[in-house]
């Protein structure tokens, strides 16, 4: 079921989307909370920062406490997120780079002091 809501609905055979419409059509939550969470994707997909205030709106205007509960906190940090969802930089090379450092320091730990840590961190 999750995956049939994740997933784009063209990419879905036609007995999954059938199944799908047949649940969405009994439960009016799930049916609300699909067309949100479709919205969101499509936001991240395609770089539309700038629809993130009427999304935003959208989920507090239905009655779905998990989604008004990450609606509050994308709210305390709304200008970093519309920036990741509309800047085309990321922060993944040093994301990488740092967990790359911790298993590294994990690797060594109680087997050598710092000397050799800066060692191999500078030459991996």
């Amino acid at each position: 079921m999750t995956r049939w809501i994740l997933s784009r609905p063209e990419s879905l055979t036609e007995i999954e989307q059938l199944r799908l419409k047949a649940v969405l059509a009994n439960c009016p939550e799930l049916d609300a909370l699909t067309g949100h969470v479709r919205s969101f994707a499509q936001m991240l997909t395609e770089r539309q920062g700038e629809r993130l205030p009427q999304w935003l709106q959208a989920v507090r205007h239905d009655d779905l406490p998990s989604l008004h509960s990450l609606a509050a906190g994308i709210d305390r940090d709304r200008d970093a997120v519309i920036a990741g969802l509309t800047l085309p930089w990321s922060s993944g090379v040093v994301e990488g780079h740092v967990n790359r450092i911790k298993m590294l320091k994990r690797q060594m730990f109680g087997r050598a002091g710092f000397s050799l840590l800066r060692k191999r961190v500078l030459l991996a």
